[in-house]
């Protein structure tokens, strides 16, 4: 089987790279922006500016299966006037361009990676694959106008596309929120979350990649929706102390009325930053599943202490 991964670079593009090679029985094609990650030998390479207008042609020869990891990810300070239009161009319009090309080259399958955010940012109940989505920032928009375009491209095409969503995504050398997050255990600042108590599900590295390799091969994942994650849900608090505990140390954490804390949040202007440590996002794996019959090998406490190694060395 040969394989081409856009955004190989990155965090979870990286890890699938790897997966993927030591495997043993796949020839791999990256796409990243730049030429500057060095690839292990036997891995074609090619530097390529993923935009609406990008030629695919050199990249999709002879492939069987795309992986589309390459996405325009949340920003914390867009000063753009137009985020979701930046976002729709560079996520929605980019992936489309890929995927019609992709068709047209006799690819047989596209592994889109999306996000749950698709779904929602909160949940009352676990997500589910076939809840009606329900995006509401610009990245999660241009992620479901993605999936509505890519949908049209393999109804009308031999090309079968497989969705995934994951939601936050652990492991070593992690970025974003959880890198954050990490970051102030360490320092052991104070956290006054100790009184939160909701529930929410992550995906560890090894958990999303061994889903998205399996999503690649099955016979079963073509046309379906996969919600990715781990086996088990963890509070807030529940998550730094998995944190501090991989650390080796004890957690600043203390008690504080939730209730003040969402008015002192919301009138700093940041109710983002409360939903997304007090509220709640579950997500029902048991699609997977029931599908593919895949469950997440690792659980969230040894996927939390394997990716704060890399700290301790």
């Amino acid at each position: 089987m040969h394989c081409l991964i856009t955004g190989a670079s990155g965090f979870i593009g990286n890890a699938l790279v790897e997966k993927l090679r030591d495997d043993g029985d796949v020839t791999l094609t990256t796409v990243t922006r730049s030429n500057d990650r060095i690839f292990p030998e036997g891995i074609v390479h090619l530097p390529v500016a993923i935009t609406p207008e990008t030629d695919w042609s050199e990249a999709l020869k002879s492939v069987d299966v795309v992986v589309h990891l390459a996405a325009r990810a949340h920003v914390l300070k867009d000063d753009s006037a137009d985020p979701l239009a930046v976002f729709r161009s560079e996520n929605t319009a980019s992936a489309l361009n890929l995927a019609e090309q992709a068709a047209k080259a006799g690819v047989k399958r596209l592994v889109f990676i999306s996000s749950i955010g698709v779904n929602g940012m909160q949940s009352i109940r676990p997500f589910r694959h076939d809840d009606p989505p329900a995006p509401t920032e610009p990245y999660a928009i241009s992620k479901h106008e993605s999936e509505i375009a890519l949908k049209a491209v393999a109804g009308r095409t031999r090309m079968e596309l497989v969705i995934i969503r994951p939601p936050l995504v652990y492991g070593p050398n992690a970025p974003g929120n959880f890198a954050r997050l990490v970051n102030l255990v360490l320092k052991r600042l104070p956290l006054p979350l100790g009184s939160v108590r909701n529930r929410r599900t992550l995906v560890a590295l090894a958990n999303l990649v061994d889903l998205i390799a399996l999503c690649m091969r099955h016979p079963a994942a073509a046309g379906e929706v996969f919600l990715a994650g781990d086996a088990e849900d963890l509070s807030t608090p529940d998550l730094i102390r998995a944190i501090a505990d991989g650390l080796g140390i004890k957690p600043a954490l203390y008690p504080f009325p939730v209730s003040i804390l969402r008015g002192a949040l919301a009138i700093a202007g940041k109710q983002d930053l409360f939903d997304r440590l007090c509220g709640s996002l579950q997500v029902d794996i048991s699609h997977a599943r029931d599908v593919l019959g895949w469950s997440p090998a690792i659980t969230p406490r040894e996927g939390l202490r394997l990716a704060v190694t890399p700290i301790l060395k």
